[in-house]
């Protein structure tokens, strides 16, 4: 069931929207050679809690899980296409990797979900490229996504970037509603056809997501039960916003 945001709810979702941004930004500029994996986790957590909220992820159980998520901050590097563990085993950032923070923040008890793709250092054309056109489809599903409008809309407009640039387009993992939990209605594919699926009113929130793989669309879950990786081998990357579906244009409430 899709549950509508009220004035007081968009309010806090801007609130805490704002305060999510500033803690990814300060996630990203630690980012560099040689960094624990953990250290990110530890920061997330300390600016989290610094601001008086908490971790969206941390201790979730989603359905199909077999336990909780033991971290607050999701950390997938170059294979990882999301759901990576940052603080199970020992990884240490080098030189060349793409990494994905995937973070989930509840602010006064509403929820926002965002995630960004960071070089570690100097990374290859072609990473460069994958990172900028991923963020790109992001941007377009954003376009997109205007009251009157229909879901299958947003997830055209990520599918024809991703196929003009000839990216595999992970199709298990989606996008999704946001707000009084971490995953609600409605689902927000990263392809389908424009002008199907759910309408989108005003005072829906969705996390728009957009997965895309320098080689095959197709990925396996790991064996830790929740970090998806390529079925190739090859590099992934993820962006993430949450945002407010209007009358008009949708408002980014992560930026």
């Amino acid at each position: 069931m899709i549950r509508l945001k009220t004035k007081e709810d968009i309010q806090i979702l801007r609130e805490g929207g704002k305060r999510h941004a500033q803690i990814l930004k300060e996630l990203a500029a630690m980012v560099k050679p040689g960094l624990k994996v953990q250290e990110l986790e530890d920061k997330a957590r300390e600016l989290i809690e610094a601001g008086g909220d908490k971790a969206a992820f941390l201790n979730y159980q989603p359905y199909g899980a077999d336990r909780p998520y033991p971290a607050a901050l999701c950390v997938s590097i170059n294979d990882e296409v999301v759901h990576g563990i940052p603080n199970e085993t020992e990884k240490i950032l080098k030189e060349g990797d793409i990494v994905s923070l995937d973070l989930g923040l509840i602010h006064k008890q509403m929820i926002t979900d965002a995630a960004i793709t960071v070089a570690v250092g100097k990374i290859s054309p072609e990473l460069e490229e994958l990172l900028v056109h991923t963020k790109a489809a992001l941007l377009a599903g954003i376009k997109a996504a205007k009251g009157g409008k229909k879901i299958g809309d947003i997830s055209n407009a990520i599918q024809l970037v991703g196929q003009a640039h000839k990216y595999g387009i992970v199709e298990e993992l989606s996008g999704h509603g946001v707000g009084y939990d971490v995953h609600e209605d409605p689902y927000v594919p990263n392809y389908g056809e424009p002008g199907k699926g759910i309408a989108l009113k005003p005072g829906m929130v969705i996390a728009i997501e957009p997965m895309f793989n320098m080689g095959t669309r197709k990925v396996f879950l790991g064996t830790d039960g929740y970090t998806y990786k390529t079925d190739d081998g090859k590099p992934s990357a993820h962006f993430e916003h949450t945002v407010l579906i209007t009358k008009g244009d949708a408002e980014i409430l992560t930026a």
